[in-house]
């Protein structure tokens, strides 16, 4: 796994995560993915929210491309340790806020908001569906905020209120959502 853009590019990190229940997301699909940021966001003003975390991936790039104020939430041990490390090893350590703990429960009790959230939960939970719902519950995004939800095939969100586009690559999706009047800026700039 590497990091595609800002300062860290082209570095290198490597999980133990053969027993992890963890699926990274590909290259592919995250280049695509922050294509589609870089023209929407200043990753220097973004407080960012990295749900269902993992190896750090999503982390990493925002870090590298600017962002200095990153939450990083996932309640496997052994991943959250292998964070802390590469937050260390790549000297970015007071720019990330590391987080172990369940995702739903932080949700919550969580008093902070976010200019971006991203979600890449296990294809297979359960509750997957609920999430989209669940951030704007808990007014977790800011006005002018994204929510990106990696999922698969298996879900469609078209019909949510808040939903606005959808990215496939492969069998990896993200879903966009946002408050309405977030909405209609983006479908402005994009005429």
């Amino acid at each position: 796994m590497r990091i595609i853009g800002g300062i860290f590019k082209g570095r290198r990190f490597n999980p133990p995560a053969d027993n992890w229940p963890t699926r990274p997301t590909t290259d592919f699909a995250k280049e695509g993915l922050f294509n589609i940021l870089n023209n929407h966001v200043d990753f220097q003003e973004l407080k960012v929210l990295d749900l269902f975390g993992g190896t750090g991936s999503h982390s990493y790039e925002f870090i590298s491309r600017g962002a200095t104020d990153v939450t990083y939430v996932d309640k496997h041990g052994p991943a959250v340790e292998f964070v802390k490390k590469t937050a260390g090893q790549l000297g970015m350590e007071s720019r990330i806020r590391i987080v172990r703990g369940d995702v739903f429960r932080f949700m919550s009790y969580c008093a902070e908001t976010y200019d971006y959230i991203f979600a890449g939960p296990p294809y297979g939970l359960p509750t997957l569906d609920t999430i989209p719902d669940l951030i704007f519950k808990h007014g977790l995004l800011r006005p002018e905020g994204w929510f990106v939800l990696e999922h698969n095939p298996s879900h469609r969100f078209e019909t949510h209120p808040h939903f606005f586009q959808q990215r496939n690559y492969g069998k990896t999706i993200f879903s966009f959502f946002a408050h309405q009047e977030a909405i209609r800026t983006f479908l402005e700039e994009e005429e």
